[in-house]
């Protein structure tokens, strides 16, 4: 079933974990893929593998952080395949982890410049693009941190929590023309990212996935295509009555 046919997708941090099984996810449904990401060469891997399975896609180069490069690329973009009608806000870094009062000026503008003015910078330079057309989707991938306190990384969670009001706050102003604007929320999900932090625990891989299984009450950590599955009914027209809602897959977490 191609859920997202001719749409044309951008996809923010497109080429590893979440982002690089949404992009596969959406291709695979119909969508023309942006994908953007700073890893040029798993960019064209990643659309290579997609043009493969006979899916539409292109790479382009994306710092998130750096306004005139998201002017440049969004407009690209529209010119390639003549309209923008869905963004994914994926794009987003961890930041240190340290007591607030530890943590400097610097670390703190690191997370934000990344996890908050890029997800700014997309919707903005995005929705003339989305008026152009009559309406569209923007996804912004938030956390469950973005929900709850961890006791850890806290830029990490400041910038979440600014993904969701943000969100919420955007679907009331662009309600009325269509454009519908909504927050995920992960659970913790086993990437490269992830794997490669077990990699280097102490107790060794298996046992810091074990860790992770714990702290969900289903008994495991999501994989990137739970949360690819997501994006999807988003990005279609399954949810055209859904704005400034919270789609949390965690399975379980935050209910706890």
């Amino acid at each position: 079933m191609q859920r997202v046919q001719d749409k044309v997708v951008v996809v923010t941090g497109g080429v590893l974990g979440i982002g690089r099984a949404t992009s596969l996810l959406l291709a695979s449904e119909g969508a023309k893929v942006a994908v953007t990401d700073i890893k040029d060469e798993e960019g064209r891997k990643i659309v290579d593998e997609i043009t493969e399975r006979s899916g539409i896609a292109e790479f382009w180069h994306l710092d998130t952080s750096k306004e005139d490069e998201v002017s440049k690329v969004f407009a690209d973009i529209a010119r390639t395949f003549g309209k923008i009608d869905v963004l994914v806000n994926n794009a987003g870094i961890s930041g240190v982890d340290k007591p607030m009062h530890e943590i400097t000026a610097e670390e703190w503008s690191a997370v934000m410049e990344v996890n908050v003015k890029g997800v700014f910078f997309c919707a903005k330079h995005a929705i003339p693009y989305m008026q152009q057309v009559g309406g569209g989707s923007i996804i912004n991938m938030s956390s469950i941190y973005g929900l709850v306190g961890a006791g850890d990384i806290p830029p990490y969670h400041a910038s979440k929590g600014a993904v969701r009001i943000m969100s919420k706050n955007d679907a009331l102003f662009y309600a009325k023309q269509n454009i519908r604007v909504n927050s995920i929320h992960p659970g913790f999900i086993w990437t490269p990212l992830v794997e490669e932090l077990a990699s280097r625990s102490a107790e060794g891989v298996e046992a810091f996935r074990r860790q992770l299984d714990r702290l969900h009450p289903i008994g495991h950590v999501g994989e990137p295509d739970d949360i690819a599955y997501g994006v999807l009914y988003l990005a279609s027209e399954e949810s055209k009555f859904v704005t400034g809602s919270e789609l949390v897959i965690d399975g379980g977490y935050t209910s706890q």
